[in-house]
């Protein structure tokens, strides 16, 4: 059992709420997690028929004999479930740590639950194992390692790659055939498989829906649709552009990412670490990689910063900025053994712009050195091993 970073939360958020809700892709380790979070509480699977046709049949019943705290997961499939809890919890409203509702399908659920249980609610956002996690741990993979094979654990700890490549094949037809239509969304698998595919080759892009519109033979707004759908699901990531009123005309588009690096190597076909390593996508990957490591990593440790990119309309771009009010720490990820302060002009516009002291570049080295001009790089591995490292404050 790999110690999930997400435990303190939970525990803080019952000790608030009477019920919270773990939200994460599925195959994520939700379940895992909470049963070994909370091993003494009640357990309700409502993607078992007969754990669902229990809870259903009296739903006011079956709460009323609860003798303690209950976990129910795929909670998204028993929609009446949660005008009951509402009356069931406000009953006692003062009574903590109640109900643990887990969930797949965030959109769906995350409907449901505002509705229903506004005010009564904690959220827990469980993704993927971050690196800082693995780093130590009994499994303690080194970091190209998770850089490719992704964070899901059964990717994580499968050496095969021809396992992992069936894992995923496994994972994604679930996804478009199981999970897509209990959401109520009509698309076809072929459909489905092209639009992830054409996201993997614009991973890192500006997002531009007409393009894979027309590409898939649909209208734009179908393809935002879907993108919307993968986003609240917690594949996609839409990573959306800084702008303030600075006279300066700034990209407002946001960009795409598949944000597990697993995943994103299998629809590019990169089945094995060897095609990774001549693969054109690569830099790319790594982008993509290291920016959600970082945003995850803020999330945990720093919550009050948010992510952003910022892009001026001639084409100066900085990879990432975490922003919180006037705090701003723009990093630029490079995928080279000893970035110079050539490669980052995007970086020292944007200080210049945003009149910031501070800019990183993190790169895949072992030594952190100065550039000049208030740009410092940053090996990955030294960054992402200790959230005290994280700049900001």
């Amino acid at each position: 059992m790999i110690p999930r970073h997400f435990s303190d939360r939970l525990h803080q958020l019952l000790e608030q709420f009477p019920v919270v809700t773990v939200f994460g892709p599925r195959q994520a380790g939700k379940t895992t997690f909470v049963k070994h979070a909370l091993p003494d509480w009640q357990y309700i699977d409502l993607e078992r028929r007969r754990d669902r046709v229990r809870v259903e049949e009296d739903i006011e019943y079956f709460l009323s004999q609860l003798d303690g705290p209950i976990i129910f997961d795929e909670a998204q499939l028993a929609p009446e479930l949660f005008s009951e809890l509402r009356g069931f919890v406000d009953r006692d409203r003062a009574k903590k740590g109640r109900i643990v509702l887990l969930g797949s399908a965030s959109f769906r659920l995350n409907q449901q639950v505002s509705e229903t249980l506004a005010g009564r609610v904690g959220f827990v956002d469980l993704t993927p194992l971050h690196w800082h996690e693995l780093h130590g741990s009994e499994l303690d993979i080194s970091m190209s390692d998770r850089w490719f094979r992704g964070g899901f654990p059964e990717a994580v700890l499968n050496n095969s790659n021809e396992q992992r490549f069936e894992w995923f094949e496994s994972y994604v037809r679930t996804f478009v055939e199981r999970d897509l239509p209990a959401m109520g969304i009509n698309v076809t698998a072929a459909q489905m498989h092209s639009l992830w595919r054409m996201l993997a080759h614009f991973h890192g892009s500006l997002w531009n829906a007409s393009q894979l519109a027309s590409s898939l033979s649909v209208d734009y707004k179908t393809v935002n649709r879907y993108v919307d759908i993968l986003e609240q699901a917690f594949l996609i990531r839409k990573l959306q552009p800084y702008f303030v009123n600075l006279g300066k005309r700034l990209v407002k588009r946001p960009k795409v990412y598949l944000r597990d690096s697993g995943l994103l190597h299998h629809f590019l076909d990169v089945a094995e670490p060897k095609k990774l390593d001549v693969s054109p996508n690569r830099g790319a990957s790594w982008e993509g990689f290291v920016i959600e490591q970082i945003i995850e990593a803020y999330r945990l440790s720093k919550p009050q910063y948010h992510p952003y990119f910022w892009r001026t309309a001639r084409g100066s771009e900085v990879d990432l900025l975490m922003v919180a009010g006037e705090n701003i720490i723009p990093f630029e990820i490079k995928l080279h053994s000893s970035p110079t302060k050539k490669m980052v002009t995007g970086l020292l516009q944007c200080m210049q712009d945003l009149n910031l002291k501070s800019g990183y570049v993190v790169y895949p080295g072992t030594e952190r050195y100065s550039l000049g001009d208030g740009i410092i790089t940053l090996p990955a591995q030294k960054l992402l091993e200790k959230f005290s490292d994280l700049p900001g404050d």
